[in-house]
This record gives structure tokens, C-alpha cells and sequence, in this order.
């Protein structure tokens, strides 16, 4: 269902990433999941680097956003064995944004992610959410984005 509607929309749904540190993708706790900070690298080629408010747009930013929550959605899909009926909603994204200190466009950038995600769960997709500006990020990327879903146990 979810894969099908991201292929409406343009996408494809890359394959979970591994961690690349001492920490796991995603935690179940209770009827959520907590997904680990998603990065715009999809299937293990490196993309988005840059900082916004210099070298990098505000579209780019959108980009690297949505690479992120594509992410995010392969780790859920991950976590419910493929079974999106088990998915009740995206709850949470946690954003962060590399930027200048003069930066203040972060909810545009991260609106690439909350927007796919609404686009490819509907309802179901409309989630609190915080995006923040930072100096730096890992491996130079654009943009760091976490989440939490609720989930059928």
C-alpha cells in the first residue's frame, strides 16, 4: 500500500539503512516506534551535503528533507515487517537543519519531509514536529531528521 503510493508520488522506498555508529535504526517501546535520526543518503550513496543559508538552497534543503523521510519510512517498514496496516500514524519528526546562524527558513526546508509524509500516508501522516538550525551535522549532510510512529502490537 505505503510502496505503490510512494510510486504514485515518484518514489521508491530505499532499503533500511544500517547504523553507522554504536546504536540501532529503531526501538519498539510499547505501541511505538522510535526511528534513530535519518540522514539524505539513499541506499548508501552520500548526497545533500552542505549548509543552508551559504552553499545550499532552500529547494535543495526540501530535497535532502525528503530523502530523509524516505528514510524514515524504510525503517518503519522495517520495524512492522512490511505490514502497513499495523501503522496508526506518524506522530513526531525531529528536525535538525545545518545552516548559517542567520538562517530562519528551517520549517521550509523540513516541510520536504512532512509533506511527502502526509502525501504518501494521508491522514495518517500529519505529525507534531520541531525543526532547528545547527553548525554542523554528521558526515556534512543537510539535514537530520528522527520520528515516531504508533504502531498496533
Amino acid at each position: 500500500m505505503l510502496v505503490e503510493k510512494l510510486k504514485s508520488l515518484g518514489y521508491n522506498l530505499p532499503e533500511a539503512s544500517i547504523p553507522a555508529a554504536n546504536y540501532v535504526p529503531y526501538v519498539i517501546s510499547g505501541n511505538q516506534v522510535f526511528i534513530s535520526g535519518q540522514i539524505p543518503f539513499l541506499n548508501g550513496e552520500k548526497m545533500h551535503m552542505g549548509t543552508l543559508g551559504a552553499e545550499t538552497s532552500i529547494e535543495q534543503g526540501q530535497e535532502a528533507a525528503r530523502a530523509c523521510a524516505l528514510n524514515i519510512l524504510a525503517q518503519v517498514n522495517h520495524a512492522v515487517d512490511e505490514d502497513w496496516s499495523k501503522v496508526k500514524r506518524c506522530v513526531k519528526l525531529g528536525a535538525f537543519v545545518a545552516c548559517t546562524p542567520d538562517f530562519t527558513d528551517h520549517p521550509e526546508v523540513v516541510n520536504g519531509a512532512s509533506d511527502l509524509i502526509v502525501a504518501a500516508m494521508g491522514e495518517r501522516g500529519k505529525h507534531a514536529r520541531f525543526a532547528i538550525g545547527v553548525p554542523s551535522l554528521p558526515r556534512g549532510v543537510t539535514v537530520e531528521i528522527d520520528a515516531i510512529f504508533e504502531v498496533e502490537t
